[in-house]
């Protein structure tokens, strides 16, 4: 390789490093540049060496194929992959010989492959099935394992008792674990308090609390009593937590007192207010409560029935298990129903796209009230592993240490977290080897960042999985039967079908996803809109006489079947990780001082990373511009009414907003108004 000892200086290593480095690589043989990067991963590249050095070699090896825009992979599946995986296995049995004839089989035969993902899952039922799919009423209202009765819950403890469902840690102290019988029991202890306090099968039961060990057997003892959980995200403001409880009107609410965040104490409880009359549960963050309950709210210890025996109630396919909120391209956010089925979808990209296995021990640091909460606890128990919480902030070395010490081995994350942890180091010094796989989701990846967090654990794969509260999972994602290239979506996810349109509705390498249903955990119904108008008016049958459904992301298709994100066809964004509707925003921002008119955009930095959010003004004619001091008055407001994680990049001023004819804001207009200003 001709690379320099200056360069190799550069980079951070001494002098004499660089030197003996640059000979060593000097003395490579001439190789395929993928064959000569596999050759640097094994045999130079260690954690160890400053990232900059790993960087400079990717560069060096792939330079051609990153100027032209051709994948470059960093990693490549390897004999255990290749054999061991439960994908290969798939393979194997099916007597496949690649991801794309297996997908081909998939989407082509979608009663045998779901019937292979139930048997695959050993999803258990009180009542077996008819039929596996049923389309009489239409693709749109496909009715799926007609005329079974199950709980989802019974298929995520089956016959496991000593192997640990859970190892938590909480503050400073020690690393815990709890096993799968004992999670059993505490999930019963839910499931039978509930029926003692009268709540029958189908009754709506919210929960406001931060991923801990109690909220998993709360959200599972609901579930498991036939009962539906309302989940609503612990960050959320007391307005937007109301707005959720008045879609759904739950009949209880399960909340702690505070949560700790760093130093800092926040309130949790009290955002129910005095005049909400929903009765509560209140759990302790530590042994005791934080302050008096009102009236009828009970404490978490005298809730729990001593009945520590875990009886499902027996539900229909389609009975709701949970609601969970997507604020989609208007205002109110979408109130989307997760049903008996949707956790097959959810454990099925955990067991077919992220490899968990029994045994693994499974971390993503999410919340009950975003899709990746629920999406965890199915894939991690419903395919026997363990689930891995702690309350340390994401970002922190301390999580990081976690992942460490819990022996991870499939972590989870948005962009961002892996942007701050290389940005702080976090992961100097500490020993990730044991991690198989990694994923991304929420936010277009940065394919540096992503590099880098591949080189942390000695190189292993990062799968990028993009799907949506209405899908279950994932619809386009990676697999560990591909190589894997920094930054890049591998694969349509088995058993998933789409197409890339172009704005005349033909097929292009570059445009607007829309599914081709039925899938197994696609959602069919919406509590508080209807599902038609969303996702099927006015979109005309696929190319050959599909019936299309629309998704709202924009996706191009690169060579060797590879693809990258590039953001929202419609108005939604994604911000850190969580969606929400720009006309939600919008209609907040209104209230700033002198503000005639709002546009909210998100825009992706270039090489990829977090969405920024960017605000456009028409000002009221008397009123004068200050950019400072409105971004921080709007700041404020976001902070105080919608989500204190949504951060404003700029706020720029604009003398008529772009509008199409039907008077909509053409905010692909804006967004590239915004970037030319930048360049």
């Amino acid at each position: 390789m001709d690379i320099t000892a200056a360069a190799l200086e550069n980079c951070g290593l001494s002098p004499e490093t660089a030197v003996q480095l640059q000979q060593r690589l000097q003395a490579l043989p001439s190789q395929h540049e993928n064959e000569l990067w596999q050759t640097l991963v094994t045999d130079f590249l260690t954690p160890e060496l400053p990232f900059a050095v790993h960087q400079l070699l990717y560069h060096s090896v792939y330079q051609s194929q990153l100027e032209s825009g051709t994948p470059a992979p960093a990693w490549f599946p390897g004999e255990r992959e290749l054999a061991e995986s439960n994908l290969a296995g798939w393979l194997n049995e099916l007597n496949l010989h690649s991801m794309e004839d297996l997908h081909s089989w998939s989407v082509h035969d979608r009663d045998h492959f779901t019937q292979k993902l139930i048997d695959s899952l050993r999803i258990r039922f009180q009542e077996p099935p008819h039929e596996v799919m049923n389309v009489e009423a239409g693709i749109e209202q496909v009715q799926w394992l007609t005329g079974a009765r199950l709980n989802i819950v019974e298929s995520c403890f089956r016959d496991k008792s000593d192997e640990t469902a859970v190892c938590f840690q909480k503050g400073s102290s020690e690393l815990q674990q709890l096993s799968y019988t004992e999670l059993k029991q505490l999930t019963a202890q839910v499931a039978n308090g509930l029926r003692a306090a009268g709540y029958e099968p189908g009754t709506r039961i919210a929960v406001m609390m931060p991923m801990t060990v109690e909220s998993v057997a709360i959200f599972l003892g609901i579930i498991a009593a036939g009962c539906v959980v309302v989940t609503i995200a612990d960050s959320f403001s007391a307005e937007e937590m109301q707005v959720r409880l008045k879609i759904t009107e739950p009949e209880l609410i399960f909340i702690q007192d505070v949560i700790s965040r760093g130093s800092r104490q926040l309130p949790l409880y009290t955002k129910l207010g005095q005049e909400q009359r929903l009765p509560a549960i209140v759990l302790p963050e530590q042994e005791t409560l934080q302050g008096p309950l009102r009236e009828g709210d009970r404490p978490w210890s005298e809730f729990l029935s001593e009945n520590r025996g875990l009886t499902c109630e027996p539900r229909n396919p389609h009975d709701e298990t949970t609601i969970l909120f997507s604020s989609g391209t208007t205002g109110n956010p979408k109130g989307i129903p997760w049903d008996q089925t949707t956790p097959i979808k959810s454990a099925g990209d955990g067991f077919l796209h992220h490899d968990i296995q029994a045994g693994d021990v499974v971390c993503w640091p999410t919340n009950l009230g975003w899709m990746m909460g629920p999406w965890l606890v199915y894939a991690t128990l419903i395919n026997d592993a363990t689930l891995a919480l702690s309350d340390a902030v994401p970002t922190s070395r301390g999580f990081c240490e976690f992942v460490q010490n819990a022996r991870v081995t499939m972590l989870g994350l948005v962009p961002s977290i892996v942007s701050a942890w290389r940005s702080q180091d976090s992961v100097a010094g500490l020993d990730w080897t044991q991690i198989k796989v990694f994923s991304s989701t929420g936010e277009c990846s940065n394919p540096d960042d992503m590099l880098w967090l591949m080189s942390r654990a000695g190189y292993r794969p990062v799968i990028e999985y993009c799907g949506g509260t209405e899908t279950g999972g994932g619809y386009i994602t990676g697999t560990v039967l591909k190589p894997g290239v920094p930054g890049l979506f591998a694969c349509p996810a088995v058993g998933f079908d789409w197409l890339l349109l172009d704005e005349a509705g033909h097929l292009t390498e570059n445009g607007e996803v829309l599914f081709v249903p039925p899938v197994i955990g696609l959602s069919t119904r919406l509590i508080n809109r209807d599902h038609h108008e969303v996702y099927f008016a006015d979109i005309p049958p696929g190319p050959e006489g599909e019936l299309l459904r629309r998704h709202g992301d924009q996706i191009e298709a690169l060579p060797d079947g590879y693809f990258r994100a590039q953001g929202r066809i419609d108005d939604a964004m994604n911000l850190g990780g969580i969606k929400v509707s720009s006309v939600q925003i919008e209609e907040l921002l209104t209230q700033a001082e002198g503000v005639r008119e709002v546009a909210a955009i998100a825009v992706p930095p270039a090489g990829g990373g977090p969405s920024l959010l960017v605000i456009y003004v028409v000002m009221q004619p008397e009123a004068n511009f200050e950019a400072e001091s409105l971004q921080s008055g709007m700041q404020q407001i976001i902070r105080s009414q919608l989500n204190p994680l949504f951060k404003i990049q700029a706020v720029r001023e604009i003398e008529q907003l772009p509008r199409t004819a039907s008077n909509k804001v053409m905010r692909r207009k804006l967004r590239d108004l915004f970037q030319g200003s930048e360049t």
